[in-house]
């Protein structure tokens, strides 16, 4: 039977059995929970926190917007419980579901950047370039250019709807990815450039359904594969948050490993951590978050990937912090909407600004990873 003793100056403590176990981490205040335990960091504290309380404006900016404006109070207002019956209408029924639907899109692909890019421990890995974004793009032209032509696979795609649909799209291309880029374990470069050839393989796919699509569909096509927030309502709303919900905890309790594998692989096993399941359970649940997105309102590009990375460096650490990426997403996914709306007229799909936005950050790092490199 061991007994603990007194705890040492290094943040370890000796129990009777001679062995030492952590018990704090210098410099920080640990936090416990029964057998689990974390360590508080009140920098990603206060980023999440002044994150949600962006979010929370610039959500109440959006929905004031539009031809019945409404006053940024007057929407706190009703979406606490008060506000006149026509405020409450246009507010709940008309405009919070697209707000939401984007803050959860949004959310859902920081937090499936912030997985890939820290299983993958490369800051350009993203589920745009690992063909899940384009898996979905193709299931969904699939649905929307051959349902009834097409034969039984599409006519069972076509069953399903296009935000089903798409998600199976998404979920078959990444399991392609990860089928052929194991051999005697997951490498995470290999992995990185399976996952590009299959993404230009689905693109060149998703060039030929466009061709072969009449006017209508190619043009309904177009807007999804841009990514649009446009006539959102509750039931894009439902599917999203029910998928944060179940994949969320799961994701915070095997990121717990994550922080083994950025030490490497071999100390990782040394350390009892089962590093080919940790990989493949994590990057299945990124596609999974992903894919779930990119069904309930299209491929909106470069979020995943550049959202990791800014949270990274707002909330410091060694690898992107799942809230702050969520929360991040989330802001700017519903701001570049707002943006879309306001600034650029008319409906604009939001994933035109995220492209904007994310492509010259993609430069960036390409630039700084080169430099890096050669150095």
């Amino acid at each position: 039977m061991t007994t603990e003793t007194d705890t040492t100056e290094t943040g370890t403590t000796e129990t009777g059995a001679g062995t030492r176990v952590p018990d704090a981490v210098a410099g920080r205040r640990p936090l416990r929970a029964g057998p689990v335990s974390a360590v508080w960091r009140p920098r990603g504290a206060a980023v999440v926190l002044v994150g949600a309380a962006v979010l929370v404006l610039v959500g109440a900016v959006s929905i004031g917007r539009g031809d019945y404006p409404i006053a940024v109070g007057d929407v706190l207002r009703v979406l606490f419980g008060g506000g006149s019956r026509s405020e409450t209408f246009v507010v709940t029924e008309l405009r919070l579901p697209r707000v939401l639907t984007g803050a959860l899109v949004g959310a859902a692909l920081g937090i499936a950047g912030a997985i890939t890019q820290g299983v993958a421990r490369n800051p350009l890995t993203s589920p745009d370039v690992l063909g899940v974004t384009d898996g979905a793009g193709v299931a969904a032209l699939l649905v929307l250019v051959l349902a009834g032509t097409g034969g039984s696979a599409v006519g069972l795609l076509a069953a399903l709807g296009l935000p089903l649909a798409a998600l199976v799209g998404g979920l078959l291309a990444a399991a392609l990815v990860v089928v052929l880029a194991y051999r005697q374990g997951l490498d995470a470069f290999r992995f990185i450039l399976v996952g590009l050839g299959i993404s230009v393989a689905l693109v060149s796919v998703t060039s030929w359904l466009l061709v072969i699509a009449n006017v209508q569909q190619a043009g309904l096509a177009l807007v999804w594969l841009r990514g649009s927030l446009n006539a959102r309502g509750w039931e894009h709303v439902l599917p999203v948050a029910v998928v944060l919900v179940l994949v969320v905890p799961v994701t915070i309790a095997l990121t717990f490993r994550l922080d083994a594998l950025d030490l490497g692989d071999d100390t990782a096993r040394g350390l009892g951590v089962r590093v080919d399941r940790t990989r493949i359970s994590l990057l299945g649940l990124a596609v999974v978050l992903a894919a779930s997105a990119t069904a309930a309102a299209g491929p909106i590009r470069f979020v995943a990937l550049v959202v990791p990375q800014v949270s990274l460096r707002l909330a410091g650490g060694s690898r992107p912090p799942l809230i702050a990426s969520a929360i991040a997403g989330a802001v700017l996914v519903v701001a570049g909407d707002l943006l879309a709306r306001t600034v650029l007229g008319g409906e604009v799909p939001v994933g035109v600004v995220t492209v904007v936005l994310g492509a010259p950050y993609l430069l960036f790092l390409l630039v700084r990873r080169t430099r890096k490199d050669s150095a």
